[in-house]
């Protein structure tokens, strides 16, 4: 683990040095590096979560046919609801790029 933390220590040095020093105190703006970032983490956390929920569903489905009527509503609630991280992430992320 010890090691684990020194290598993404010393990348993370690497990638998120501040070049500013060197090229005569130009700041560097890492706003818009962050907000793909953590638009990216976002899309592919609901994805995977969307995911598991369709699978959970079908499989649900198959044991029991005749509470299709629940499972598609409460399916359907759920992957809005998951959509929805992804969205306020987006405004979020508009919002502090300014």
């Amino acid at each position: 683990m010890r090691k684990l933390q020194i290598c993404l220590h010393g990348f993370g040095g690497a990638v998120f040095r501040r070049p500013s020093l060197r090229d005569g105190g130009a700041p560097v703006n890492l706003v818009p590096i962050g907000a793909g970032i953590g638009m990216a983490l976002a899309a592919g956390l609901c994805g995977l979560g969307q995911g598991r929920a369709t699978a959970s569903a079908t499989e649900a489905l198959a044991r029991n046919p005749g509470a299709r009527a629940g499972i598609q509503l409460l399916l359907v609630l759920g992957l809005a609801f998951i959509e929805s991280l992804t969205l306020f992430t987006l405004v979020i992320i508009f919002a502090k790029v300014k």
